[in-house]
């Protein structure tokens, strides 16, 4: 299955919302940890140089500085590599951000396998895991340009912290210009009643791809984007958990405690269905292509496809 590319890297596109609103919003300020020119910021440091704080390879202090501002009535948005923006001021973030329920925007780029030759150090599996059980904290993961614009307004709007997974670089286009976001609502990308395989981030793509092989063998497999895990829309997965009768859940970083934990535990808890789970298996990552991270980790479009006959197996 080919796939169109969107028109801008997403790292340019969020740069160009963050202008475009700084233009009638004076609370926007954006706060970097010395990555600016990875993360598409620099743009935005030149139109708004007083707006625009770059604490260095400080993190912790970065949230703290962030919750000062937002405390003072600002919006901020704090951008740095996805391990960084989490697990390194993770105490920061709960006591600073969602202790407070401030309105800090956490933007983590590049997640999981994204970071390729950076390694295994800069590969944050568990990111969703512990965002996820944070109370008052907020997910939300695009999947591609056109999901990421749509979401804009209530990136703008939603009460409390908020953390945004982005991959920086030019990501397979998923949705056409009609695409409606709707927050704490999955998004249905195609319909099916033999498994639901619910994907999200750059995951939604191969389960697009998985879905077309089940195809040629004459299964009929739903995909499901999960663009925000908190809220999760709880509804919408008991109700394709109750057409299908078996679930794929796959996920760009850990199973454990990220997506597939939530899918798992809203099935079991209201309707129980085989549910398999594609994503990292509680392993740190390594240097290598996305590709060849893909093949390792058992993340391709095939091995969704073989999840999804397994879970199907199961049911009967």
């Amino acid at each position: 299955m080919t796939f169109e590319k969107d028109r801008n890297e997403m790292r340019k596109a969020y740069c160009e919302l963050l202008m475009k609103t700084a233009e009638t919003d004076p609370r926007i300020v954006v706060l970097e940890a010395d990555l600016m020119a990875s993360n598409g910021t620099k743009p935005f440091a030149a139109a708004y140089p007083e707006r625009t704080f770059d604490v260095g390879i400080a993190e912790a202090n970065m949230i703290g500085v962030a919750a000062g501002l937002a405390a003072s009535g600002k919006l901020p948005f704090c951008d740095t590599f996805t391990p960084f923006a989490t697990r390194r001021c993770y105490d920061q973030i709960t006591v600073s951000a969602a202790y407070t329920n401030l309105p800090l925007r956490i933007v983590g780029t590049d997640p999981g396998l994204a970071a390729e030759v950076n390694g295994g150090t800069h590969m944050s599996m568990e990111d969703v895991a512990i965002m996820r059980s944070m109370p008052n904290m907020k997910l939300f993961e695009p999947v591609d340009e056109t999901q990421l614009r749509a979401a804009w307004d209530w990136i703008l709007t939603v009460d409390g912290p908020l953390y945004i997974r982005i991959f920086r670089k030019t990501a397979p286009k998923i949705f056409g210009e009609d695409y409606r976001f709707e927050p704490g609502k999955l998004s249905v990308i195609r319909e099916g009643g033999d498994a639901a395989i619910f994907a999200t981030g750059l995951m939604t793509a191969d389960a697009l791809e998985a879905a077309e092989l089940l195809a040629a063998e004459g299964i009929d497999a739903a995909v499901l984007n999960l663009h925000t895990l908190k809220p999760l829309d709880r509804d919408g997965i008991l109700f394709w958990a109750k057409k299908c009768g078996a679930a794929v859940t796959c996920e760009n970083g850990t199973v454990v405690g990220a997506l597939g934990s939530a899918v798992a535990e809203t099935t079991a808890d209201a309707w129980p269905i085989p549910v398999k789970r594609i994503g990292v298996q509680d392993h740190f990552g390594e240097v290598g292509t996305m590709p060849y991270l893909k093949e390792k980790y058992g993340m391709t479009p095939k091995d969704i496809a073989a999840a999804a006959k397994a879970a199907i197996a199961m049911k009967k």
